[in-house]
């Protein structure tokens, strides 16, 4: 039976990815050595990761100016690196979720946090608009998508003051227009890579203004000066992303993968909106996620969740039962699930309907 993975990260990657990872695993770049076991000094890996940081700019049309560095520690090592790095009074946040909110947490430790709406009231089901951002705040900080909830900033906000934006599960699903950005970060674990890294996307002229010291580690300058090899950089991690880049630029770049993906989201959403035993979690369209579709068993169907996680896994389905905080089901809809799979996942919910 085939296997539909959607889990919401680590994640799917394409197969394309994988073949070429097990090729690198075996010999790297013609080297006779694994990818596993190479130096990260070696011309073989350098050349690997400048045509990484090649590919970001390509695709994601990184106007100059900026720099794309590779780090340890995840997104979650980035709640505290921008504070760190941008906060020398204020700073504003937009809370959105359990992630948003763990960020603005940690900027708090680095000096005053304002945080200009939030969503949490009604359990994050929406993204707020009409909120007032302070002109003096250093910067303004947005979590684009909320893989938790399913909610997801689809544009590129015009904002006066820098714009920060943690792109976790969402970067490449779109085009962006990165000049409206001065830092965008997020790991790689859903729609580039294996766990084990962050990419950062920085605006150079944005660095330097604060007044603390910073350690060498956690200092933006020094990774951009050390070209991501300050230290021993997740050499694997970084090699499947150079694939799955690969493999995006392949198929035609990322306006051919938000096509992609707007339609395996409306195929989803329209099966839920029309099935009587489920109902979506968030309402309003314009802030569904594409990325991360949750919904929950209608109310009066309640009984029929656990039946129904077992039936969808009988049919194939990985990894849609919902956040451990607050349940239902949720289907990772990233970049590498093929539109085949969210076939399967809606032809199992049909006939559950008409089991029950």
């Amino acid at each position: 039976m085939k296997k539909h993975n959607f889990y919401a990260g680590p994640s799917i990657l394409p197969q394309y990815t994988i073949d070429k990872a097990i090729e690198g695993i075996k010999d790297f770049a013609g080297t006779g050595l694994s990818v596993l076991e190479i130096s990260h000094r070696s011309k073989e890996f350098v050349a690997c990761i400048n045509d990484t940081i090649s590919l970001f700019k390509e695709l994601l049309e990184i106007p100059s100016g900026y720099q794309v560095i590779f780090l340890g520690g995840g997104a979650s090592l980035q709640f505290a690196m921008v504070p760190m790095n941008l906060l020398n009074k204020k700073a504003a946040y937009l809370n959105t979720g359990e992630w948003a909110g763990k960020a603005l947490k940690e900027a708090k430790l680095f000096g005053e946090v304002v945080e200009v709406a939030s969503s949490k009231e009604k359990l994050f089901n929406y993204i707020p608009k009409n909120y007032t951002i302070p002109a003096d705040a250093d910067y303004f900080h947005i979590t684009s998508n909320n893989t938790i909830y399913g909610t997801e900033i689809k544009r590129d906000l015009d904002v006066k003051i820098p714009l920060v934006a943690d792109m976790s599960s969402d970067i490449f699903s779109r085009p962006l227009d990165v000049s409206k950005y001065s830092l965008i970060y997020g790991g790689v674990q859903k729609n580039l890579a294996p766990a084990g890294m962050a990419f950062v996307i920085v605006k150079e002229d944005i660095l330097g203004k604060v007044n603390r010291q910073l350690p060498s580690m956690l200092d933006y300058r020094v990774h951009i000066k050390g070209e991501s090899m300050f230290n021993t950089p997740p050499v694997f991690t970084i090699f499947a992303a150079q694939q799955t880049l690969n493999w995006l630029k392949i198929i035609g770049g990322v306006k051919v993968m938000q096509k992609k993906n707007i339609e395996k989201a409306k195929i989803l959403y329209d099966e839920i909106d029309r099935n009587k035993l489920f109902a979506p979690t968030i309402a309003d369209p314009e802030d569904r996620s594409l990325m991360n579709i949750c919904f929950v068993m209608a109310p009066e169907y309640k009984e029929l969740e656990k039946f129904f996680a077992d039936f969808a896994k009988s049919k194939g389905m990985l990894g849609i039962e919902g956040h451990r905080s607050v349940g239902g089901f949720r289907a990772s809809t990233y970049n590498a699930l093929p539109k085949e799979s969210v076939e399967a996942l809606v032809a199992a919910m049909k006939e559950f309907e008409s089991k029950n």
